[in-house]
């Protein structure tokens, strides 16, 4: 559920994680998770089928897309900009950044775009998730971008892990070796709030990082 504090802004939630208090409802799980899938396919992969023009960074018209939204899905007639920033802020993955009337999605595209992205603070390490039979050839040949325009590099471990379950109960974390990387040309950015990406990792800044368990 996605509701506003008037003292602490947006949340998910019942309550104001902040002050306890109950707050302005804006929308209901379902509807807070369709959006959520209409917005990232929009920034990530489909701004043509809304009508919507992409600047070269990834921006998008925040007014516009509510405006395209609530005309192609009547379910939406109440959509106003304040519901998309809700998401946006409120996202834990850091999806979307909001910048005065404009929304771009932060990493997941597979159009061709400039993010112009932050390459400071970076971690001294940073995790990819592979299958066991994958590890030996990216620890050979490197790692390269498969459906996306850019490798999506985790946190840490436990995000990685995260992300490769989605394709293998038990993935095999590679680290990277930022401080090495960075020396030998390769830029990272920062993306989400524990995603960063790299057009590519030569394999010499690949090791495979030790097992840990899970809950870790």
């Amino acid at each position: 559920m996605l509701k506003e504090c008037e003292q602490h802004g947006y949340f998910r939630g019942d309550t104001c994680p902040v002050c306890g208090q109950t707050a302005r409802f804006l929308m209901d799980d379902r509807e807070l998770d369709h959006l959520g899938r209409i917005v990232t396919g929009i920034l990530r992969h489909f701004p043509e089928k809304y009508g919507l023009t992409m600047e070269a960074h990834g921006w998008v018209s925040l007014p516009q897309m509510v405006r395209n939204i609530s005309n192609q899905h009547r379910a939406y007639r109440w959509l106003r900009v304040h519901h998309i920033v809700a998401i946006a802020e409120t996202d834990a993955k850091g999806r979307y950044e909001v910048k005065d009337d404009r929304i771009r999605a932060t990493y997941g595209h597979t159009l061709d775009v400039d993010l112009d992205l932050p390459t400071d603070h970076i971690p001294e390490q940073l995790f990819f998730p592979v299958t066991e039979e994958e590890a030996a050839i990216v620890l050979e040949v490197g790692l390269k971008p498969s459906d996306r325009k850019k490798v999506h590099l985790s946190k840490t471990a436990a995000d990685a892990r995260s992300a490769g379950a989605v394709r293998t109960p038990n993935p095999v974390l590679l680290a990277v070796d930022t401080r090495k990387a960075q020396d030998g040309g390769v830029v990272i950015m920062r993306a989400g709030k524990t995603v960063f990406l790299v057009d590519a990792v030569p394999a010499e800044f690949l090791s495979r990082a030790p097992e840990t368990p899970a809950s870790e």
